[in-house]
């Protein structure tokens, strides 16, 4: 298990800090297969999951949903036929925070 996984989110509120660049760069090199996206000038962590059906991508879409709610730090989850897209970020500060790195990391591990 990655040290990132190990870790559990924080409480964020709106004034908690957006990861800085230099931290962005240190935490992509730990999430190799996610990659930072802006959408509507909010900077979000994203990773395609691909898989053989859409039975599968289901059941992983699922799992990605109880890890979220055991966290209470909720991504957007896009289920289609053999894939399911995960996007990341923290609303309460609309960008992105150490939780969503630990988030994606913890998601990577339900791939196991």
């Amino acid at each position: 298990m990655t040290e990132l996984a190990q870790q559990h989110c924080e409480a964020c509120r709106a004034d908690a800090p957006k990861v800085s660049d230099a931290e962005l760069a240190e935490l992509m090199q730990k999430l190799p297969d996610w990659a930072p996206m802006a959408r509507d000038g909010v900077l979000q962590l994203e990773r395609e999951f691909k898989f053989k059906n859409f039975k599968l991508a289901w059941a992983f879409a699922d799992k990605v949903a109880e890890l979220a709610e055991t966290e209470f730090h909720h991504p957007t989850i896009t289920l289609e036929w053999g894939k399911v897209t995960v996007t990341w970020w923290t609303h309460a500060i609309k960008g992105l925070h150490r939780n969503d790195f630990i988030m994606a990391a913890r998601t990577d591990l339900l791939l196991n």
